[in-house]
């Protein structure tokens, strides 16, 4: 059975089409033509003042659903990814937090079996893990627990990528600690991406990290460096350095709206990268939640523990209606800070609309509000 779709425009992999047909075939895309060169079959799905856009690419998520990720079990993977797929997500990061090695270990196995499964029909897929620490800067641990940062060890990092199966795509190191330039170089040489994060590195330590492999930087702006104009540190090297990628958590709460102007100035349309940092709070109601192994309280909008924010309550679908409203940049460029260049930093192939691909799709208004969404060809409630 065919679905149909007509809309003002859709985003595809040849460029903007306008008054686009799309028919879907068992969960892929069959046909793209036009209003102009084709009569609209009956029955098809009009959203006449929508964009169709390739489905979104979380690479820093801890939860949602009121599942964390680190429950590692099929309950609550299945929970969170579903949530994600109402919100627009194809693919994500499961994002591990801090934690006793035992917990992080015992977890990683568990993504890892859930990974290898099948894909899920009208759920989120998860390609892949980012671990976010435990090797980060005490000095700019954010809510990671003192007591469990690790010194980064190629042996301990060889005992998380095993216990992964090969499946860490993603880690977040602070590069000025003892020991994180030769994990850096043994990650690089897996194949897993580097993000220098929750770090005090100078420019000249940056600088070491990128030569050594480092592609891109964890939450732009939180649990880094301050910029100085004599020594620019970390921050100045994401801003200036234009081989890194860069996230940015854009709910106008970690980051000012003025700041979010000057990262997509720096980074542009093809090294920026919407994340939401999301927690198991996230699609819940005001409460407290659990991040690992510890409370969060979510009130008014911020996620909090221990004094400071915890990641956040965002969906990435609301990130691209911030980033829309804060820097006045197309949706084009909006949804591929959220699709394409996540994708473009792991070396994977980014979700695009072309003839034979994955029927996994959004549509949204020109000011970037999400309307529908469609994943495998079914449209989700």
């Amino acid at each position: 059975m065919s679905t149909i779709l007509t809309a003002a425009r859709a985003l595809t992999s040849q460029g903007i089409v306008e008054n686009p047909i799309l028919t879907l075939e068992d969960g892929r895309i069959a046909h793209i033509s036009t209003r102009e060169s084709s009569e609209t079959p009956a029955g098809a799905k009009h959203f006449p003042n929508a964009t169709i856009t390739p489905a979104l690419f979380d690479v820093h998520l801890h939860g949602a659903a009121n599942h964390d990720v680190m429950e590692a079990n099929p309950t609550a993977l299945s929970a969170v990814a579903s949530f994600l797929a109402t919100r627009g997500v194809g693919q994500f990061l499961p994002t591990t937090v801090t934690a006793p090695i035992d917990a992080t270990l015992q977890a990683l196995s568990g993504l890892a079996d859930i990974i290898e499964g099948p894909a899920q029909p009208g759920q989120a897929r998860p390609v892949g893990v980012h671990l976010e620490g435990p090797f980060v800067s005490h000095s700019k641990r954010g809510v990671h627990a003192a007591a469990l940062i690790q010194p980064p060890s190629v042996d301990l990092f060889d005992r998380f990528y095993e216990a992964s199966r090969g499946h860490i795509r993603l880690l977040t190191i602070a590069p000025e600690e003892p020991g994180a330039l030769d994990v850096i170089r043994r990650a690089a040489e897996k194949g897993v991406r580097v993000s220098v994060g929750h770090s005090n590195a100078t420019l000249a330590e940056t600088d070491a990290a990128i030569a050594l492999g480092a592609v891109s930087a964890t939450h732009t702006f939180n649990a880094m460096r301050a910029l100085d104009h004599r020594e620019p540190g970390v921050l100045g090297a994401v801003l200036d350095r234009d081989v890194l990628f860069a996230e940015l958590i854009c709910d106008g709460v970690h980051v000012a709206p003025e700041l979010v102007r000057l990262w997509l100035k720096a980074k542009g349309p093809h090294r920026g990268i919407l994340v939401t940092d999301g927690i198991s709070a996230t699609g819940m109601p005001e409460g407290t939640y659990i991040l690992g192994d510890f409370e969060v309280t979510v009130a008014n909008g911020r996620a909090t523990a221990r004094g400071v924010l915890a990641g956040s309550v965002l969906t990435l679908d609301k990130a691209i209606e911030n980033v829309r409203a804060f820097t006045g940049t197309s949706l084009a460029t909006a949804v591929g800070l959220a699709s394409t260049n996540p994708a473009t930093m792991l070396g994977l192939e980014a979700p695009v609309i072309a003839e034979g691909q994955l029927a996994n799709l959004n549509l949204f208004t020109d000011d970037g509000k999400l309307l529908a969404t469609c994943m495998g060809g079914a449209f989700l409630a």
